[in-house]
């Protein structure tokens, strides 16, 4: 049976106006933690350590073992001062605590060999650091700097290819086409709204779709069942 084929993206698809709808609905509910901390206070150091502990960990444990950790140590000197057995204790039980415990050690130490303690404001620089992928590195330059970045994690890539906005295979080949085509004033607060969107209306599987604010705009691709 001939396979059909992939959707394309809707060349027509009122971006403006969907991001005025997000702009307007989506501070009525929760709000994702790392930008809850961009907006509290920009620090870059704090933002790569909390997200790297939210890879793979619901906000609401986070927002626990974040401010935990924080109060322990919350530079790299004492963090590296930590070492990993005690920063495992003390991240427990966030997902992959170990291995995070020890990509935070290492990260600690490079930066303080190359960059005097402090985070490097540039993608490529972050993306070498241990544990570091482009989701991770671009929140730390849009939340923790407020330069322009597209981060693009698992509900900023399901919503958009949803919409038809998009049509690519993972999170990575998202944030290239978003910056080939994605308006620049919209680079910093596409993931806070979308991830916003994701937690509370938009889920993976059976989105709720009959109080969604986008609904009319939305061609629903890939969408088998919704509430």
């Amino acid at each position: 049976m001939p396979r059909a084929p992939a959707p394309s993206p809707r060349p027509d698809f009122p971006i403006n106006a969907v991001m005025q709808i997000l702009s307007d609905a989506m501070p009525a509910f929760a709000q994702p933690l790392i930008d809850q901390m961009g907006q509290q206070q920009r620090s870059p150091f704090r933002i790569l350590v909390a997200t790297i502990l939210s890879l793979r960990t619901k906000d609401t444990l986070t927002a626990v073992v974040a401010p935990r950790l924080f109060a322990v140590a919350d530079t790299p000197a004492t963090i590296l001062a930590l070492g990993a057995e005690r920063l495992a204790e003390v991240i427990y039980p966030v997902g992959f605590y170990r291995t995070k415990a020890r990509s935070i050690i290492q990260i600690c130490a490079i930066l303080l060999d190359r960059y005097g303690g402090a985070v490097p404001s540039d993608l490529d620089a972050l993306l070498e650091l241990p544990g570091v992928g482009r989701k991770t590195a671009n929140l730390v330059i849009t939340a923790g700097f407020g330069l322009p970045g597209i981060c693009v994690d698992i509900h900023v890539h399901r919503i958009c290819n949803r919409w038809g906005y998009v049509a690519s295979k993972n999170p990575d080949a998202t944030e290239q086409v978003l910056r080939a085509q994605l308006p620049p004033r919209y680079w910093i607060p596409i993931n806070n709204l979308l991830v916003t969107l994701g937690q509370h209306i938009c889920h993976p599987t059976s989105p709720r779709c009959s109080v969604c604010p986008l609904a009319a705009h939305c061609a629903r691709v890939g969408v088998t069942r919704s509430r």
